[in-house]
């Protein structure tokens, strides 16, 4: 029995794949964590001979690499990817023999990338399925943009291109099985189906049910921003990357955390925006393992043109574990050795001095305090949710922009909100350590109710693209 095991990472939006006959296995599209991969083959009891990547990564760095490495695989990667690293070249229609009852043809499926691969595995034992990277996705497709501007109008054809060819190649009954499309920024569009098929794609995907004008013209006019840091991901993939060092980093007391503050490094707690608000090391950052750390980490803190960080990063939690988890978060985005790390509490982090705190309040909250003075609502939700709705009288500088816009937040208390609350408490964060008075909304945005409430409460007219 062939048996398909995604190695999910939601954190990135992402799924790699080990695939299995019960006596050897091949892995599509590995993370830079290798070790998830290869305890999950001892413990099926099979040895990895095959590693394939669809594309070269923009948004995490492979494991391809140090997999192949470890295990002695073949490294399946395009041959028209120019890599510094031995490989086994594959192109359009080569067939790998990957197991006494497995193969896996590769197919030319551009779009996302120019030189993007997906792979069909034939097999007697199971329906077929497409391992279809950036490409195919459940109920949408890669992304075309990463490239640049000048190719994106290229790649957006050459995608629409790629799905109606896997379409018109495989049998209606073969499941998809995509890399990105679980809250990736590469995806184009997300979508809450887990498993798919090629033939329930062609009832549902607008670049198999539309035309190609009208698909090319809607998915270009929905794209919204994507991290900064996948501008560094891709050369760092083309060099062929090594396994990450995951022991544990350095200790530092209370008085090396405030030597690094003043020496203008971040600081980076760990803990729910909760526990942060009740008390934290002054001039700390939040951000919370509870979300998607590693995607807003990576796309505020500066980087070098050598593709690393160019702020050392200490990282605060309340226990090793935690440490571990975030360290290995930050490693699949090539942010490899945190300078340091503590653990404990605010009363362990701050000496003598006594911890910060941080008031938090609701959206009703907020629509009841501006009835009597003034207060700044700064909104740091991307553009893309700015213009679907926002409260009246907000003011708008994404999350993403902050640390360079900080002088254009207003005078005053502010007041910062995005959709749940998790990029508001990054937000009142850095604004804090500027010296700000801030209140972090710790509350989920629903236009239906917080519009009205507004309303309401303090007579302001609805924001104009309110629907």
């Amino acid at each position: 029995m062939i048996e398909i095991i995604p190695v999910e990472t939601p954190s990135l939006g992402d799924r790699s794949y080990l695939v299995t006959d019960g006596e050897v296995a091949f892995v599509v599209d590995p993370q830079r964590d290798i070790d998830r991969m290869l305890r999950l083959a001892e413990r099926r009891g099979v040895e990895i001979r095959h590693v394939f990547e669809t594309h070269v990564h923009n948004d995490y760095v492979t494991g391809g690499p140090a997999l192949a490495s470890a295990t002695g695989a073949d490294y399946h990667v395009n041959a028209a990817d120019p890599v510094e690293f031995d490989r086994s070249p594959i192109e359009d229609g080569d067939v790998v023999e990957a197991g006494p009852r497995t193969r896996l043809r590769a197919v030319a499926t551009p779009g996302h990338t120019f030189t993007h691969l997906s792979y069909v595995l034939e097999s007697q034992d199971r329906p077929p399925a497409v391992f279809t990277g950036g490409s195919l996705l459940h109920g949408t497709t890669g992304r075309p943009d990463l490239l640049g501007p000048e190719h994106t109008g290229a790649l957006v054809r050459a995608q629409y291109a790629s799905a109606h060819r896997l379409a018109r190649e495989l049998a209606a009954e073969t499941d998809v099985f995509p890399t990105h499309g679980f809250g990736s920024f590469c995806s184009a569009g997300q979508s809450e189906v887990t498993e798919s098929t090629i033939g329930r794609e062609l009832l549902v995907n607008p670049v198999l049910t539309r035309s190609e004008d009208e698909y090319a013209e809607s998915l270009l006019a929905g794209l919204d921003v994507y991290p900064a840091y996948y501008a560094h991901m891709a050369p760092l993939n083309l060099a062929g990357p090594d396994a990450p060092d995951l022991s544990a980093p350095r200790r530092a007391d209370a008085a090396e955390l405030r030597r690094r503050l003043r020496a203008g490094e971040w600081v980076v707690d760990l803990r729910a925006r909760t526990a942060f608000a009740a008390g934290h090391l002054a001039g700390a950052l939040n951000f919370g393992l509870d979300g998607n750390l590693a995607v807003y980490l990576g796309w505020l803190i500066p980087w070098s043109s050598s593709g690393t960080p160019r702020i050392p990063v200490t990282l605060l939690g309340e226990t090793p574990g935690d440490i571990a988890r975030a360290q290995r978060e930050l490693a699949r985005i090539g942010i490899d050795r945190p300078a340091a790390a503590a653990t404990g509490g605010p009363a362990e982090w701050t000496g003598d001095d006594k911890p910060a705190s941080m008031p938090t309040a609701t959206f009703a909250d907020m629509a009841a305090v501006r009835r009597h003075r003034p207060i700044v609502v700064l909104d740091v939700r991307r553009a893309v949710e700015w213009r679907e709705s926002h409260v009246p009288g907000a003011i708008h500088i994404p999350l993403h922009e902050l640390p360079a816009r900080l002088d254009e937040v207003p005078g005053g208390e502010v007041w910062t909100h995005c959709a749940s609350g998790y990029r508001a408490s990054i937000a009142a964060s850095i604004l804090a350590a500027a010296g700000r008075d801030v209140v972090a909304v710790h509350d989920a945005y629903d236009p239906n109710t917080v519009i009205l409430q507004f309303v309401a409460d303090s007579g302001a007219d609805l924001a104009p693209n309110h629907p």
